[in-house]
């Protein structure tokens, strides 16, 4: 990263007199972090200016000529080539510094109807959902795999313990299954998540919204979500959603530690139930004859 003289035409800057102190800058910087929400903050930045061309407050070559901008940053960064600016302090500045420069003024537009308030909302909900719906069908990829484990073990007969001290018998599909089913209720939460992450803040710009005659349902079709969200006070200043999915994640990583201790126990001399491949394990550096899960 870099200084970067474009920054002495930072979007706030209209009023100030002299240019940020350079320690400032370093620790009000987002930069470092949030570039890797720079697909979302472009997927984001097409679909306003698509509907700000459908208002009429942008032309269709100004449209054109926007997207294929953001389409060229976005190669470039994904490609590597792109110099991330400190001084510019976010992804969301960086890239529309970057297409000032290579479009012209035409460029500045693009900020026209929104506020970075409502861009950076936008940006952590369709990262957010794009997660949710990874690590869902990841999930969905572990639970046939314990389907199709617990059919064929269906009849395998182990203990099932309490206190670690053998107590009924069970199956090992049975065993599987319950495993099934703590993942699937961690399914169940995420996608209930995604239905309150999933509406749209962009146009509700810093706090109050904007004088504009934007469609905020337009947007909200182009990018996916269900619909706009409704109080402006809130569409900005709103972060339960990421809190909600954090508690959900830790719930579901609570249950995956259980599973994989029950897989080191189970590994062990004293249980002796399964064996896994070499591939998953690891050694000790003194002790040749251990096999680590």
């Amino acid at each position: 990263m870099s200084d970067d003289p474009r920054a002495a035409d930072k979007l706030w800057g209209g009023r100030f007199s002299e240019p940020t102190d350079a320690f400032v800058e370093r620790f009000t910087a987002s930069v470092g972090f949030d570039q890797r929400l720079y697909r979302h903050d472009i997927q984001g930045s097409i679909a306003h200016a698509t509907m700000l061309a459908s208002v009429g407050v942008l032309t269709d070559a100004e449209r054109d000529q926007i997207i294929t901008g953001l389409e060229a940053i976005a190669e470039d960064i994904t490609a590597g080539r792109f110099n991330w600016s400190v001084s510019l302090e976010d992804v969301h500045m960086n890239i529309e510094a970057a297409l000032t420069e290579r479009i012209g003024l035409t460029g500045k537009k693009l900020h026209t109807g929104r506020s970075r308030n409502d861009q950076v909302a936008t940006d952590i909900r369709l990262y957010l959902r794009e997660e949710i719906d990874h690590v869902t069908a990841e999930l969905r990829r572990l639970q046939q795999g314990l389907l199709n484990l617990a059919e064929r073990e269906y009849a395998t007969i182990m203990p099932g313990f309490t206190h670690l001290q053998s107590a009924q018998p069970v199956t090992f599909g049975h065993h599987m299954l319950a495993w099934f089913e703590m993942l699937e209720r961690d399914y169940g939460r995420l996608q209930d998540c995604r239905k309150r992450v999933n509406v749209l803040p962009l146009g509700a710009a810093a706090l109050a919204g904007t004088s504009y005659p934007i469609d905020r349902h337009y947007t909200a079709q182009l990018l996916g979500f269900d619909g706009p969200t409704e109080n402006s006070l809130d569409s900005v200043s709103d972060r339960d959603f990421a809190i909600e999915f954090v508690s959900c994640a830790a719930l579901l990583m609570t249950h995956l530690s259980r599973c994989s201790e029950e897989l080191v126990l189970w590994t062990s001399a004293q249980f002796d139930f399964i064996d896994l491949p070499d591939r998953f394990c690891t050694g000790s550096s003194i002790m040749p004859q251990k096999k680590n899960p």
